[in-house]
């Protein structure tokens, strides 16, 4: 029987997510005939956690649904085995870069990721604490529908399930690496009070993460576009399509990989934005076909975005996903100039050549992170009130801030270096015996 493994990774309560993510999971089992590991990770505090247990618990006993829930302790004592079973270079800094002390988007999902493997899933469909499904006719409408229809077939037998496709014939004896869509209602990033206080002012921090060579239309285009999803017109009908997937187009609340996730992880830089989003450009840029769909998840902002607290968090990340752009940026045209070149006889991802264009940027002049620190702080102060406060906390954590993002970008090829280790370490070992047992 076919494993998967379906994911929350969460810093905050969300029993209600728990529950509703637990009704896909057995729709899951029940329509397609597979074994799903419904996998909870969760870097709560004690209440939440307890809660968070609780729902997890009383998840109704399905059938081919088989459900973890770890808490950091477990994922640490996991990291370590797979990490000393792997034999990599710096391990204490690869188990920190697994699991850091600061919130990290890329690291939680790279832990479902080798998770996944050391429970023998051959795909991770990945969901967000933060969103719920869309419903039409009185039922909840389900992206893993589209994901196990596609994903990991031969692109030209899986065109068979898909609406239509733009597919080239060049592509057909490749597998389906990667399914997604994207969300609607709030944007995926804070920002939408930055739009209503001063749109010019808006557009050009937004289009502070396009290369610094694109002309001013072409940012503000992007920015646009940016952070929007798929609107907020609700879902009806289905529509899948099978092709390249632009990256602007999904979200990683909603979204499921195929063989690419063991190739290369995800960048492990803590508190930024975005540090998640590596494989869906990997997965355009080498050319592995994919399916576009529109079962699309309803994004909400939680509660403790909206204090003071929050909001300087978030502005910090997003922040530090400004300055990573300066990396991120010319590892994707050196992807996107590399095309298939990425793929190596059995269209898997040369991990290497990734390794070597990550390593490669962090010998960049970071000129262009200063003008993005000049320019963020001059548009944060036309904003004034709470933006301007924030742009005076900045000012003394420039040089820090300019240093983390050079440093993100050597660890991430450091991560990239150590993962095929890091995976077949993980198949090797026995998630059960760092489980907790319930009680």
């Amino acid at each position: 029987m076919r494993r998967i493994c379906l994911t929350l990774p969460t810093n905050r309560a969300c029993a209600a997510t728990i529950a509703a993510v637990g009704e896909e999971a057995a729709y899951a089992a029940r329509r397609f005939g597979v074994e799903v590991h419904l996998l909870v990770l969760d870097s709560c505090d004690a209440p939440e956690f307890a809660e968070h247990a609780r729902a997890v618990r009383e998840l109704p006993a399905v059938p081919g649904v088989v459900a973890h829930h770890l808490g950091e302790a477990e994922q640490w004592e996991f990291l370590r085995r797979v990490v000393d079973l792997a034999g990599v270079t710096k391990p204490e800094l690869v188990l920190d870069l697994m699991l850091p002390a600061a919130v990290s988007y890329g690291a939680c999902t790279n832990r479902a990721f080798l998770i996944a493997a050391a429970l023998g899933c051959a795909s991770v469909h990945r969901r967000d604490s933060d969103s719920r499904y869309q419903y039409a006719g009185g039922e909840p409408v389900f992206p893993i529908r589209h994901e196990l229809m596609s994903l990991g077939r031969r692109a030209g037998d899986a065109a068979c399930g898909v609406d239509a496709s733009a597919l080239e014939p060049a592509h057909a004896g490749k597998p389906v690496a990667m399914v997604g869509a994207s969300f609607i209602g709030e944007m995926s990033v804070d920002i939408e009070e930055m739009h209503r206080l001063d749109p010019d002012v808006y557009h050009e921090v937004v289009g502070l993460w396009a290369p610094a060579d694109w002309s001013a239309r072409q940012k503000h285009e992007l920015a646009a576009e940016s952070f929007r999803g798929a609107g907020t017109e609700p879902f009806t009908r289905d529509h899948a399509l099978l092709g390249h997937v632009d990256p602007m187009r999904v979200d990683m609340c909603n979204i499921a990989f195929h063989q690419v996730h063991e190739d290369v992880p995800l960048p492990p830089a803590t508190d930024t934005i975005g540090s998640d989003y590596f494989l869906i450009h990997l997965v355009h840029d080498a050319t592995l076909p994919g399916v576009l769909h529109n079962r699309h998840i309803v994004n909400y902002h939680t509660p403790e975005r909206r204090t003071d607290a929050g909001f300087t968090a978030y502005q910090t990340r997003f922040a530090k996903f400004l300055l990573s752009m300066l990396y991120f940026n010319a590892v994707y045209a050196a992807m996107a100039e590399a095309g298939d070149a990425l793929l190596d006889e059995r269209n898997r991802v040369r991990a290497p050549m990734v390794a070597g264009f990550v390593r490669e940027s962090t010998a960049l002049d970071h000129t262009e992170n200063v003008e993005r620190l000049d320019r963020l702080d001059r548009c944060y102060r036309e904003l004034g009130g709470r933006y301007a406060e924030f742009a005076d906390l900045l000012v003394p954590r420039r040089e820090r801030l300019l240093a983390e993002a050079q440093q993100d970008a050597a660890d991430f090829a450091l991560l990239v270096e150590s993962w095929a280790a890091l995976v077949e370490a993980s198949r090797g070992t026995d998630l059960h015996l760092v489980q907790r047992r319930p009680g």
